[in-house]
């Protein structure tokens, strides 16, 4: 792999193991955080060190556990519950949601099960056996990748998704956000619900550097 240095000593994640990456990609991704901080460190603007720490340190013993919250994010995915009005917010989810949705069928090899509302509806044993089996053949590092884009989008659709290339970080998250979005064309954006977003476009433009990093 590629290590990450600080000048010439080497960098360390929170339980002490080496930061090293599997590409010089990911590495230059890490190292580039590093060399935009100033007289304070501040981590909590480093979002690729912060996954590559949880994907040295984190993830090796929990490959199964977060293999598992993935298919239960899949369980009740994002992307399978459409609105039931306005007319206008049931059609761009139409519009939007159904191709991705039927391309994870197509790729997945899956059957999801669609539902109009909130109420919540399962999905068969075998497609959440399937994702889950997706998420254990990826490496540490691209699961860490998935986690944190499932959790970010609330639907693991969505991260697998950016994990292979079907849109970019921003589709992503706007994708995941075509309710609020729609409210916010409506009723206008509160000052901490656009600093809210703009967090998360900053993490999901990571993660989409994450995953081409990969390769």
């Amino acid at each position: 792999g590629f290590a990450v240095k600080l000048d010439s000593r080497n960098l360390r994640s929170p339980r002490a193991a080496l930061m090293v990456l599997p590409t010089r990609a990911l590495a230059d991704l890490v190292a580039e955080e590093w060399a935009g901080q100033g007289e304070h460190i501040e981590m909590a603007l480093m979002h690729a060190t912060r996954l590559a720490n949880t994907a040295l340190d984190a993830i090796p013993q929990a490959r199964d556990g977060t293999a598992g919250q993935i298919a239960d994010y899949a369980g009740s995915d994002l992307l399978c519950y459409f609105a039931q009005d306005p007319a206008g917010l049931v059609d761009r989810q139409q519009h939007h949601w159904v191709p991705v949705l039927e391309r994870a069928e197509r790729e997945f090899d899956v059957a999801f099960v669609r539902a109009a509302g909130i109420v919540h509806r399962a999905q068969p044993d075998e497609t959440l056996a399937k994702v889950k089996a997706m998420a254990l053949a990826m490496d540490d590092f691209g699961l860490a990748g998935v986690a944190f884009g499932t959790a970010l989008f609330g639907s693991a659709v969505l991260a697998f998704g950016l994990a292979r290339g079907w849109m970019d970080g921003v589709q992503a998250l706007e994708l995941s956000r075509l309710d609020e979005i729609f409210q916010e064309e409506k009723w206008g954006v509160d000052d901490e619900a656009a600093e809210r977003t703009a967090r998360h476009v900053v993490e999901a433009q990571m993660l989409e550097r994450w995953f081409k990093a990969l390769g």
